[in-house]
């Protein structure tokens, strides 16, 4: 398995954290405002990282895509947050473009990301929100579709 750390995405995520780190600390120390919605980018950037190493570090399908709909849900929320900057008082707010920027870049390397994903290697999401394409939530999986999970086996 490759290490989620060397991985182009996730390079590009830790670019986003120091980015933001960067421009968060330029909010001033007394508006609260400010500084709840900094604690709550870096909490998303650093959710990015954690859940592309969570995503790298399991074969199930589901479980990549379920990381996938957190990294992205997170991406989306560090990207619409610096519509109010201005508004909540952060007159630097002009070097939010950097963020919306790698955000962008960060979501062509998550489109590489996801279609890499196997959708061989998959059970049977009976909630129906992660199955591949074509599974239903009531699809009867075959035992020779699991035979993945002896490969699983092996790694450990």
């Amino acid at each position: 398995m490759k290490e989620s750390r060397n991985l182009p995405i996730y390079k590009k995520a830790e670019e986003i954290f120091n980015a933001l780190r960067t421009i968060t600390d330029l909010f001033p120390e007394d508006n609260d405002y400010l500084q709840h919605l900094k604690a709550n980018l870096l909490e998303d950037s650093m959710v990015i990282m954690a859940k592309i190493s969570g995503a790298e570090a399991v074969k199930l399908y589901d479980i990549k895509m379920e990381n996938a709909a957190i990294i992205r849900k997170a991406a989306r929320d560090i990207m619409v947050s610096g519509n109010n900057l201005e508004f909540l008082g952060f007159s630097d707010a002009k070097y939010y473009k950097v963020i919306r920027n790698l955000i962008e870049d960060f979501r062509l390397l998550f489109i590489d990301w996801v279609t890499a994903f196997n959708p061989k290697h998959y059970i049977v999401d009976n909630w129906g929100l992660f199955n591949p394409p074509g599974i239903s939530p009531d699809y009867i999986q075959r035992d020779d579709e699991l035979d993945f999970l002896d490969d699983e086996a092996e790694e450990s």
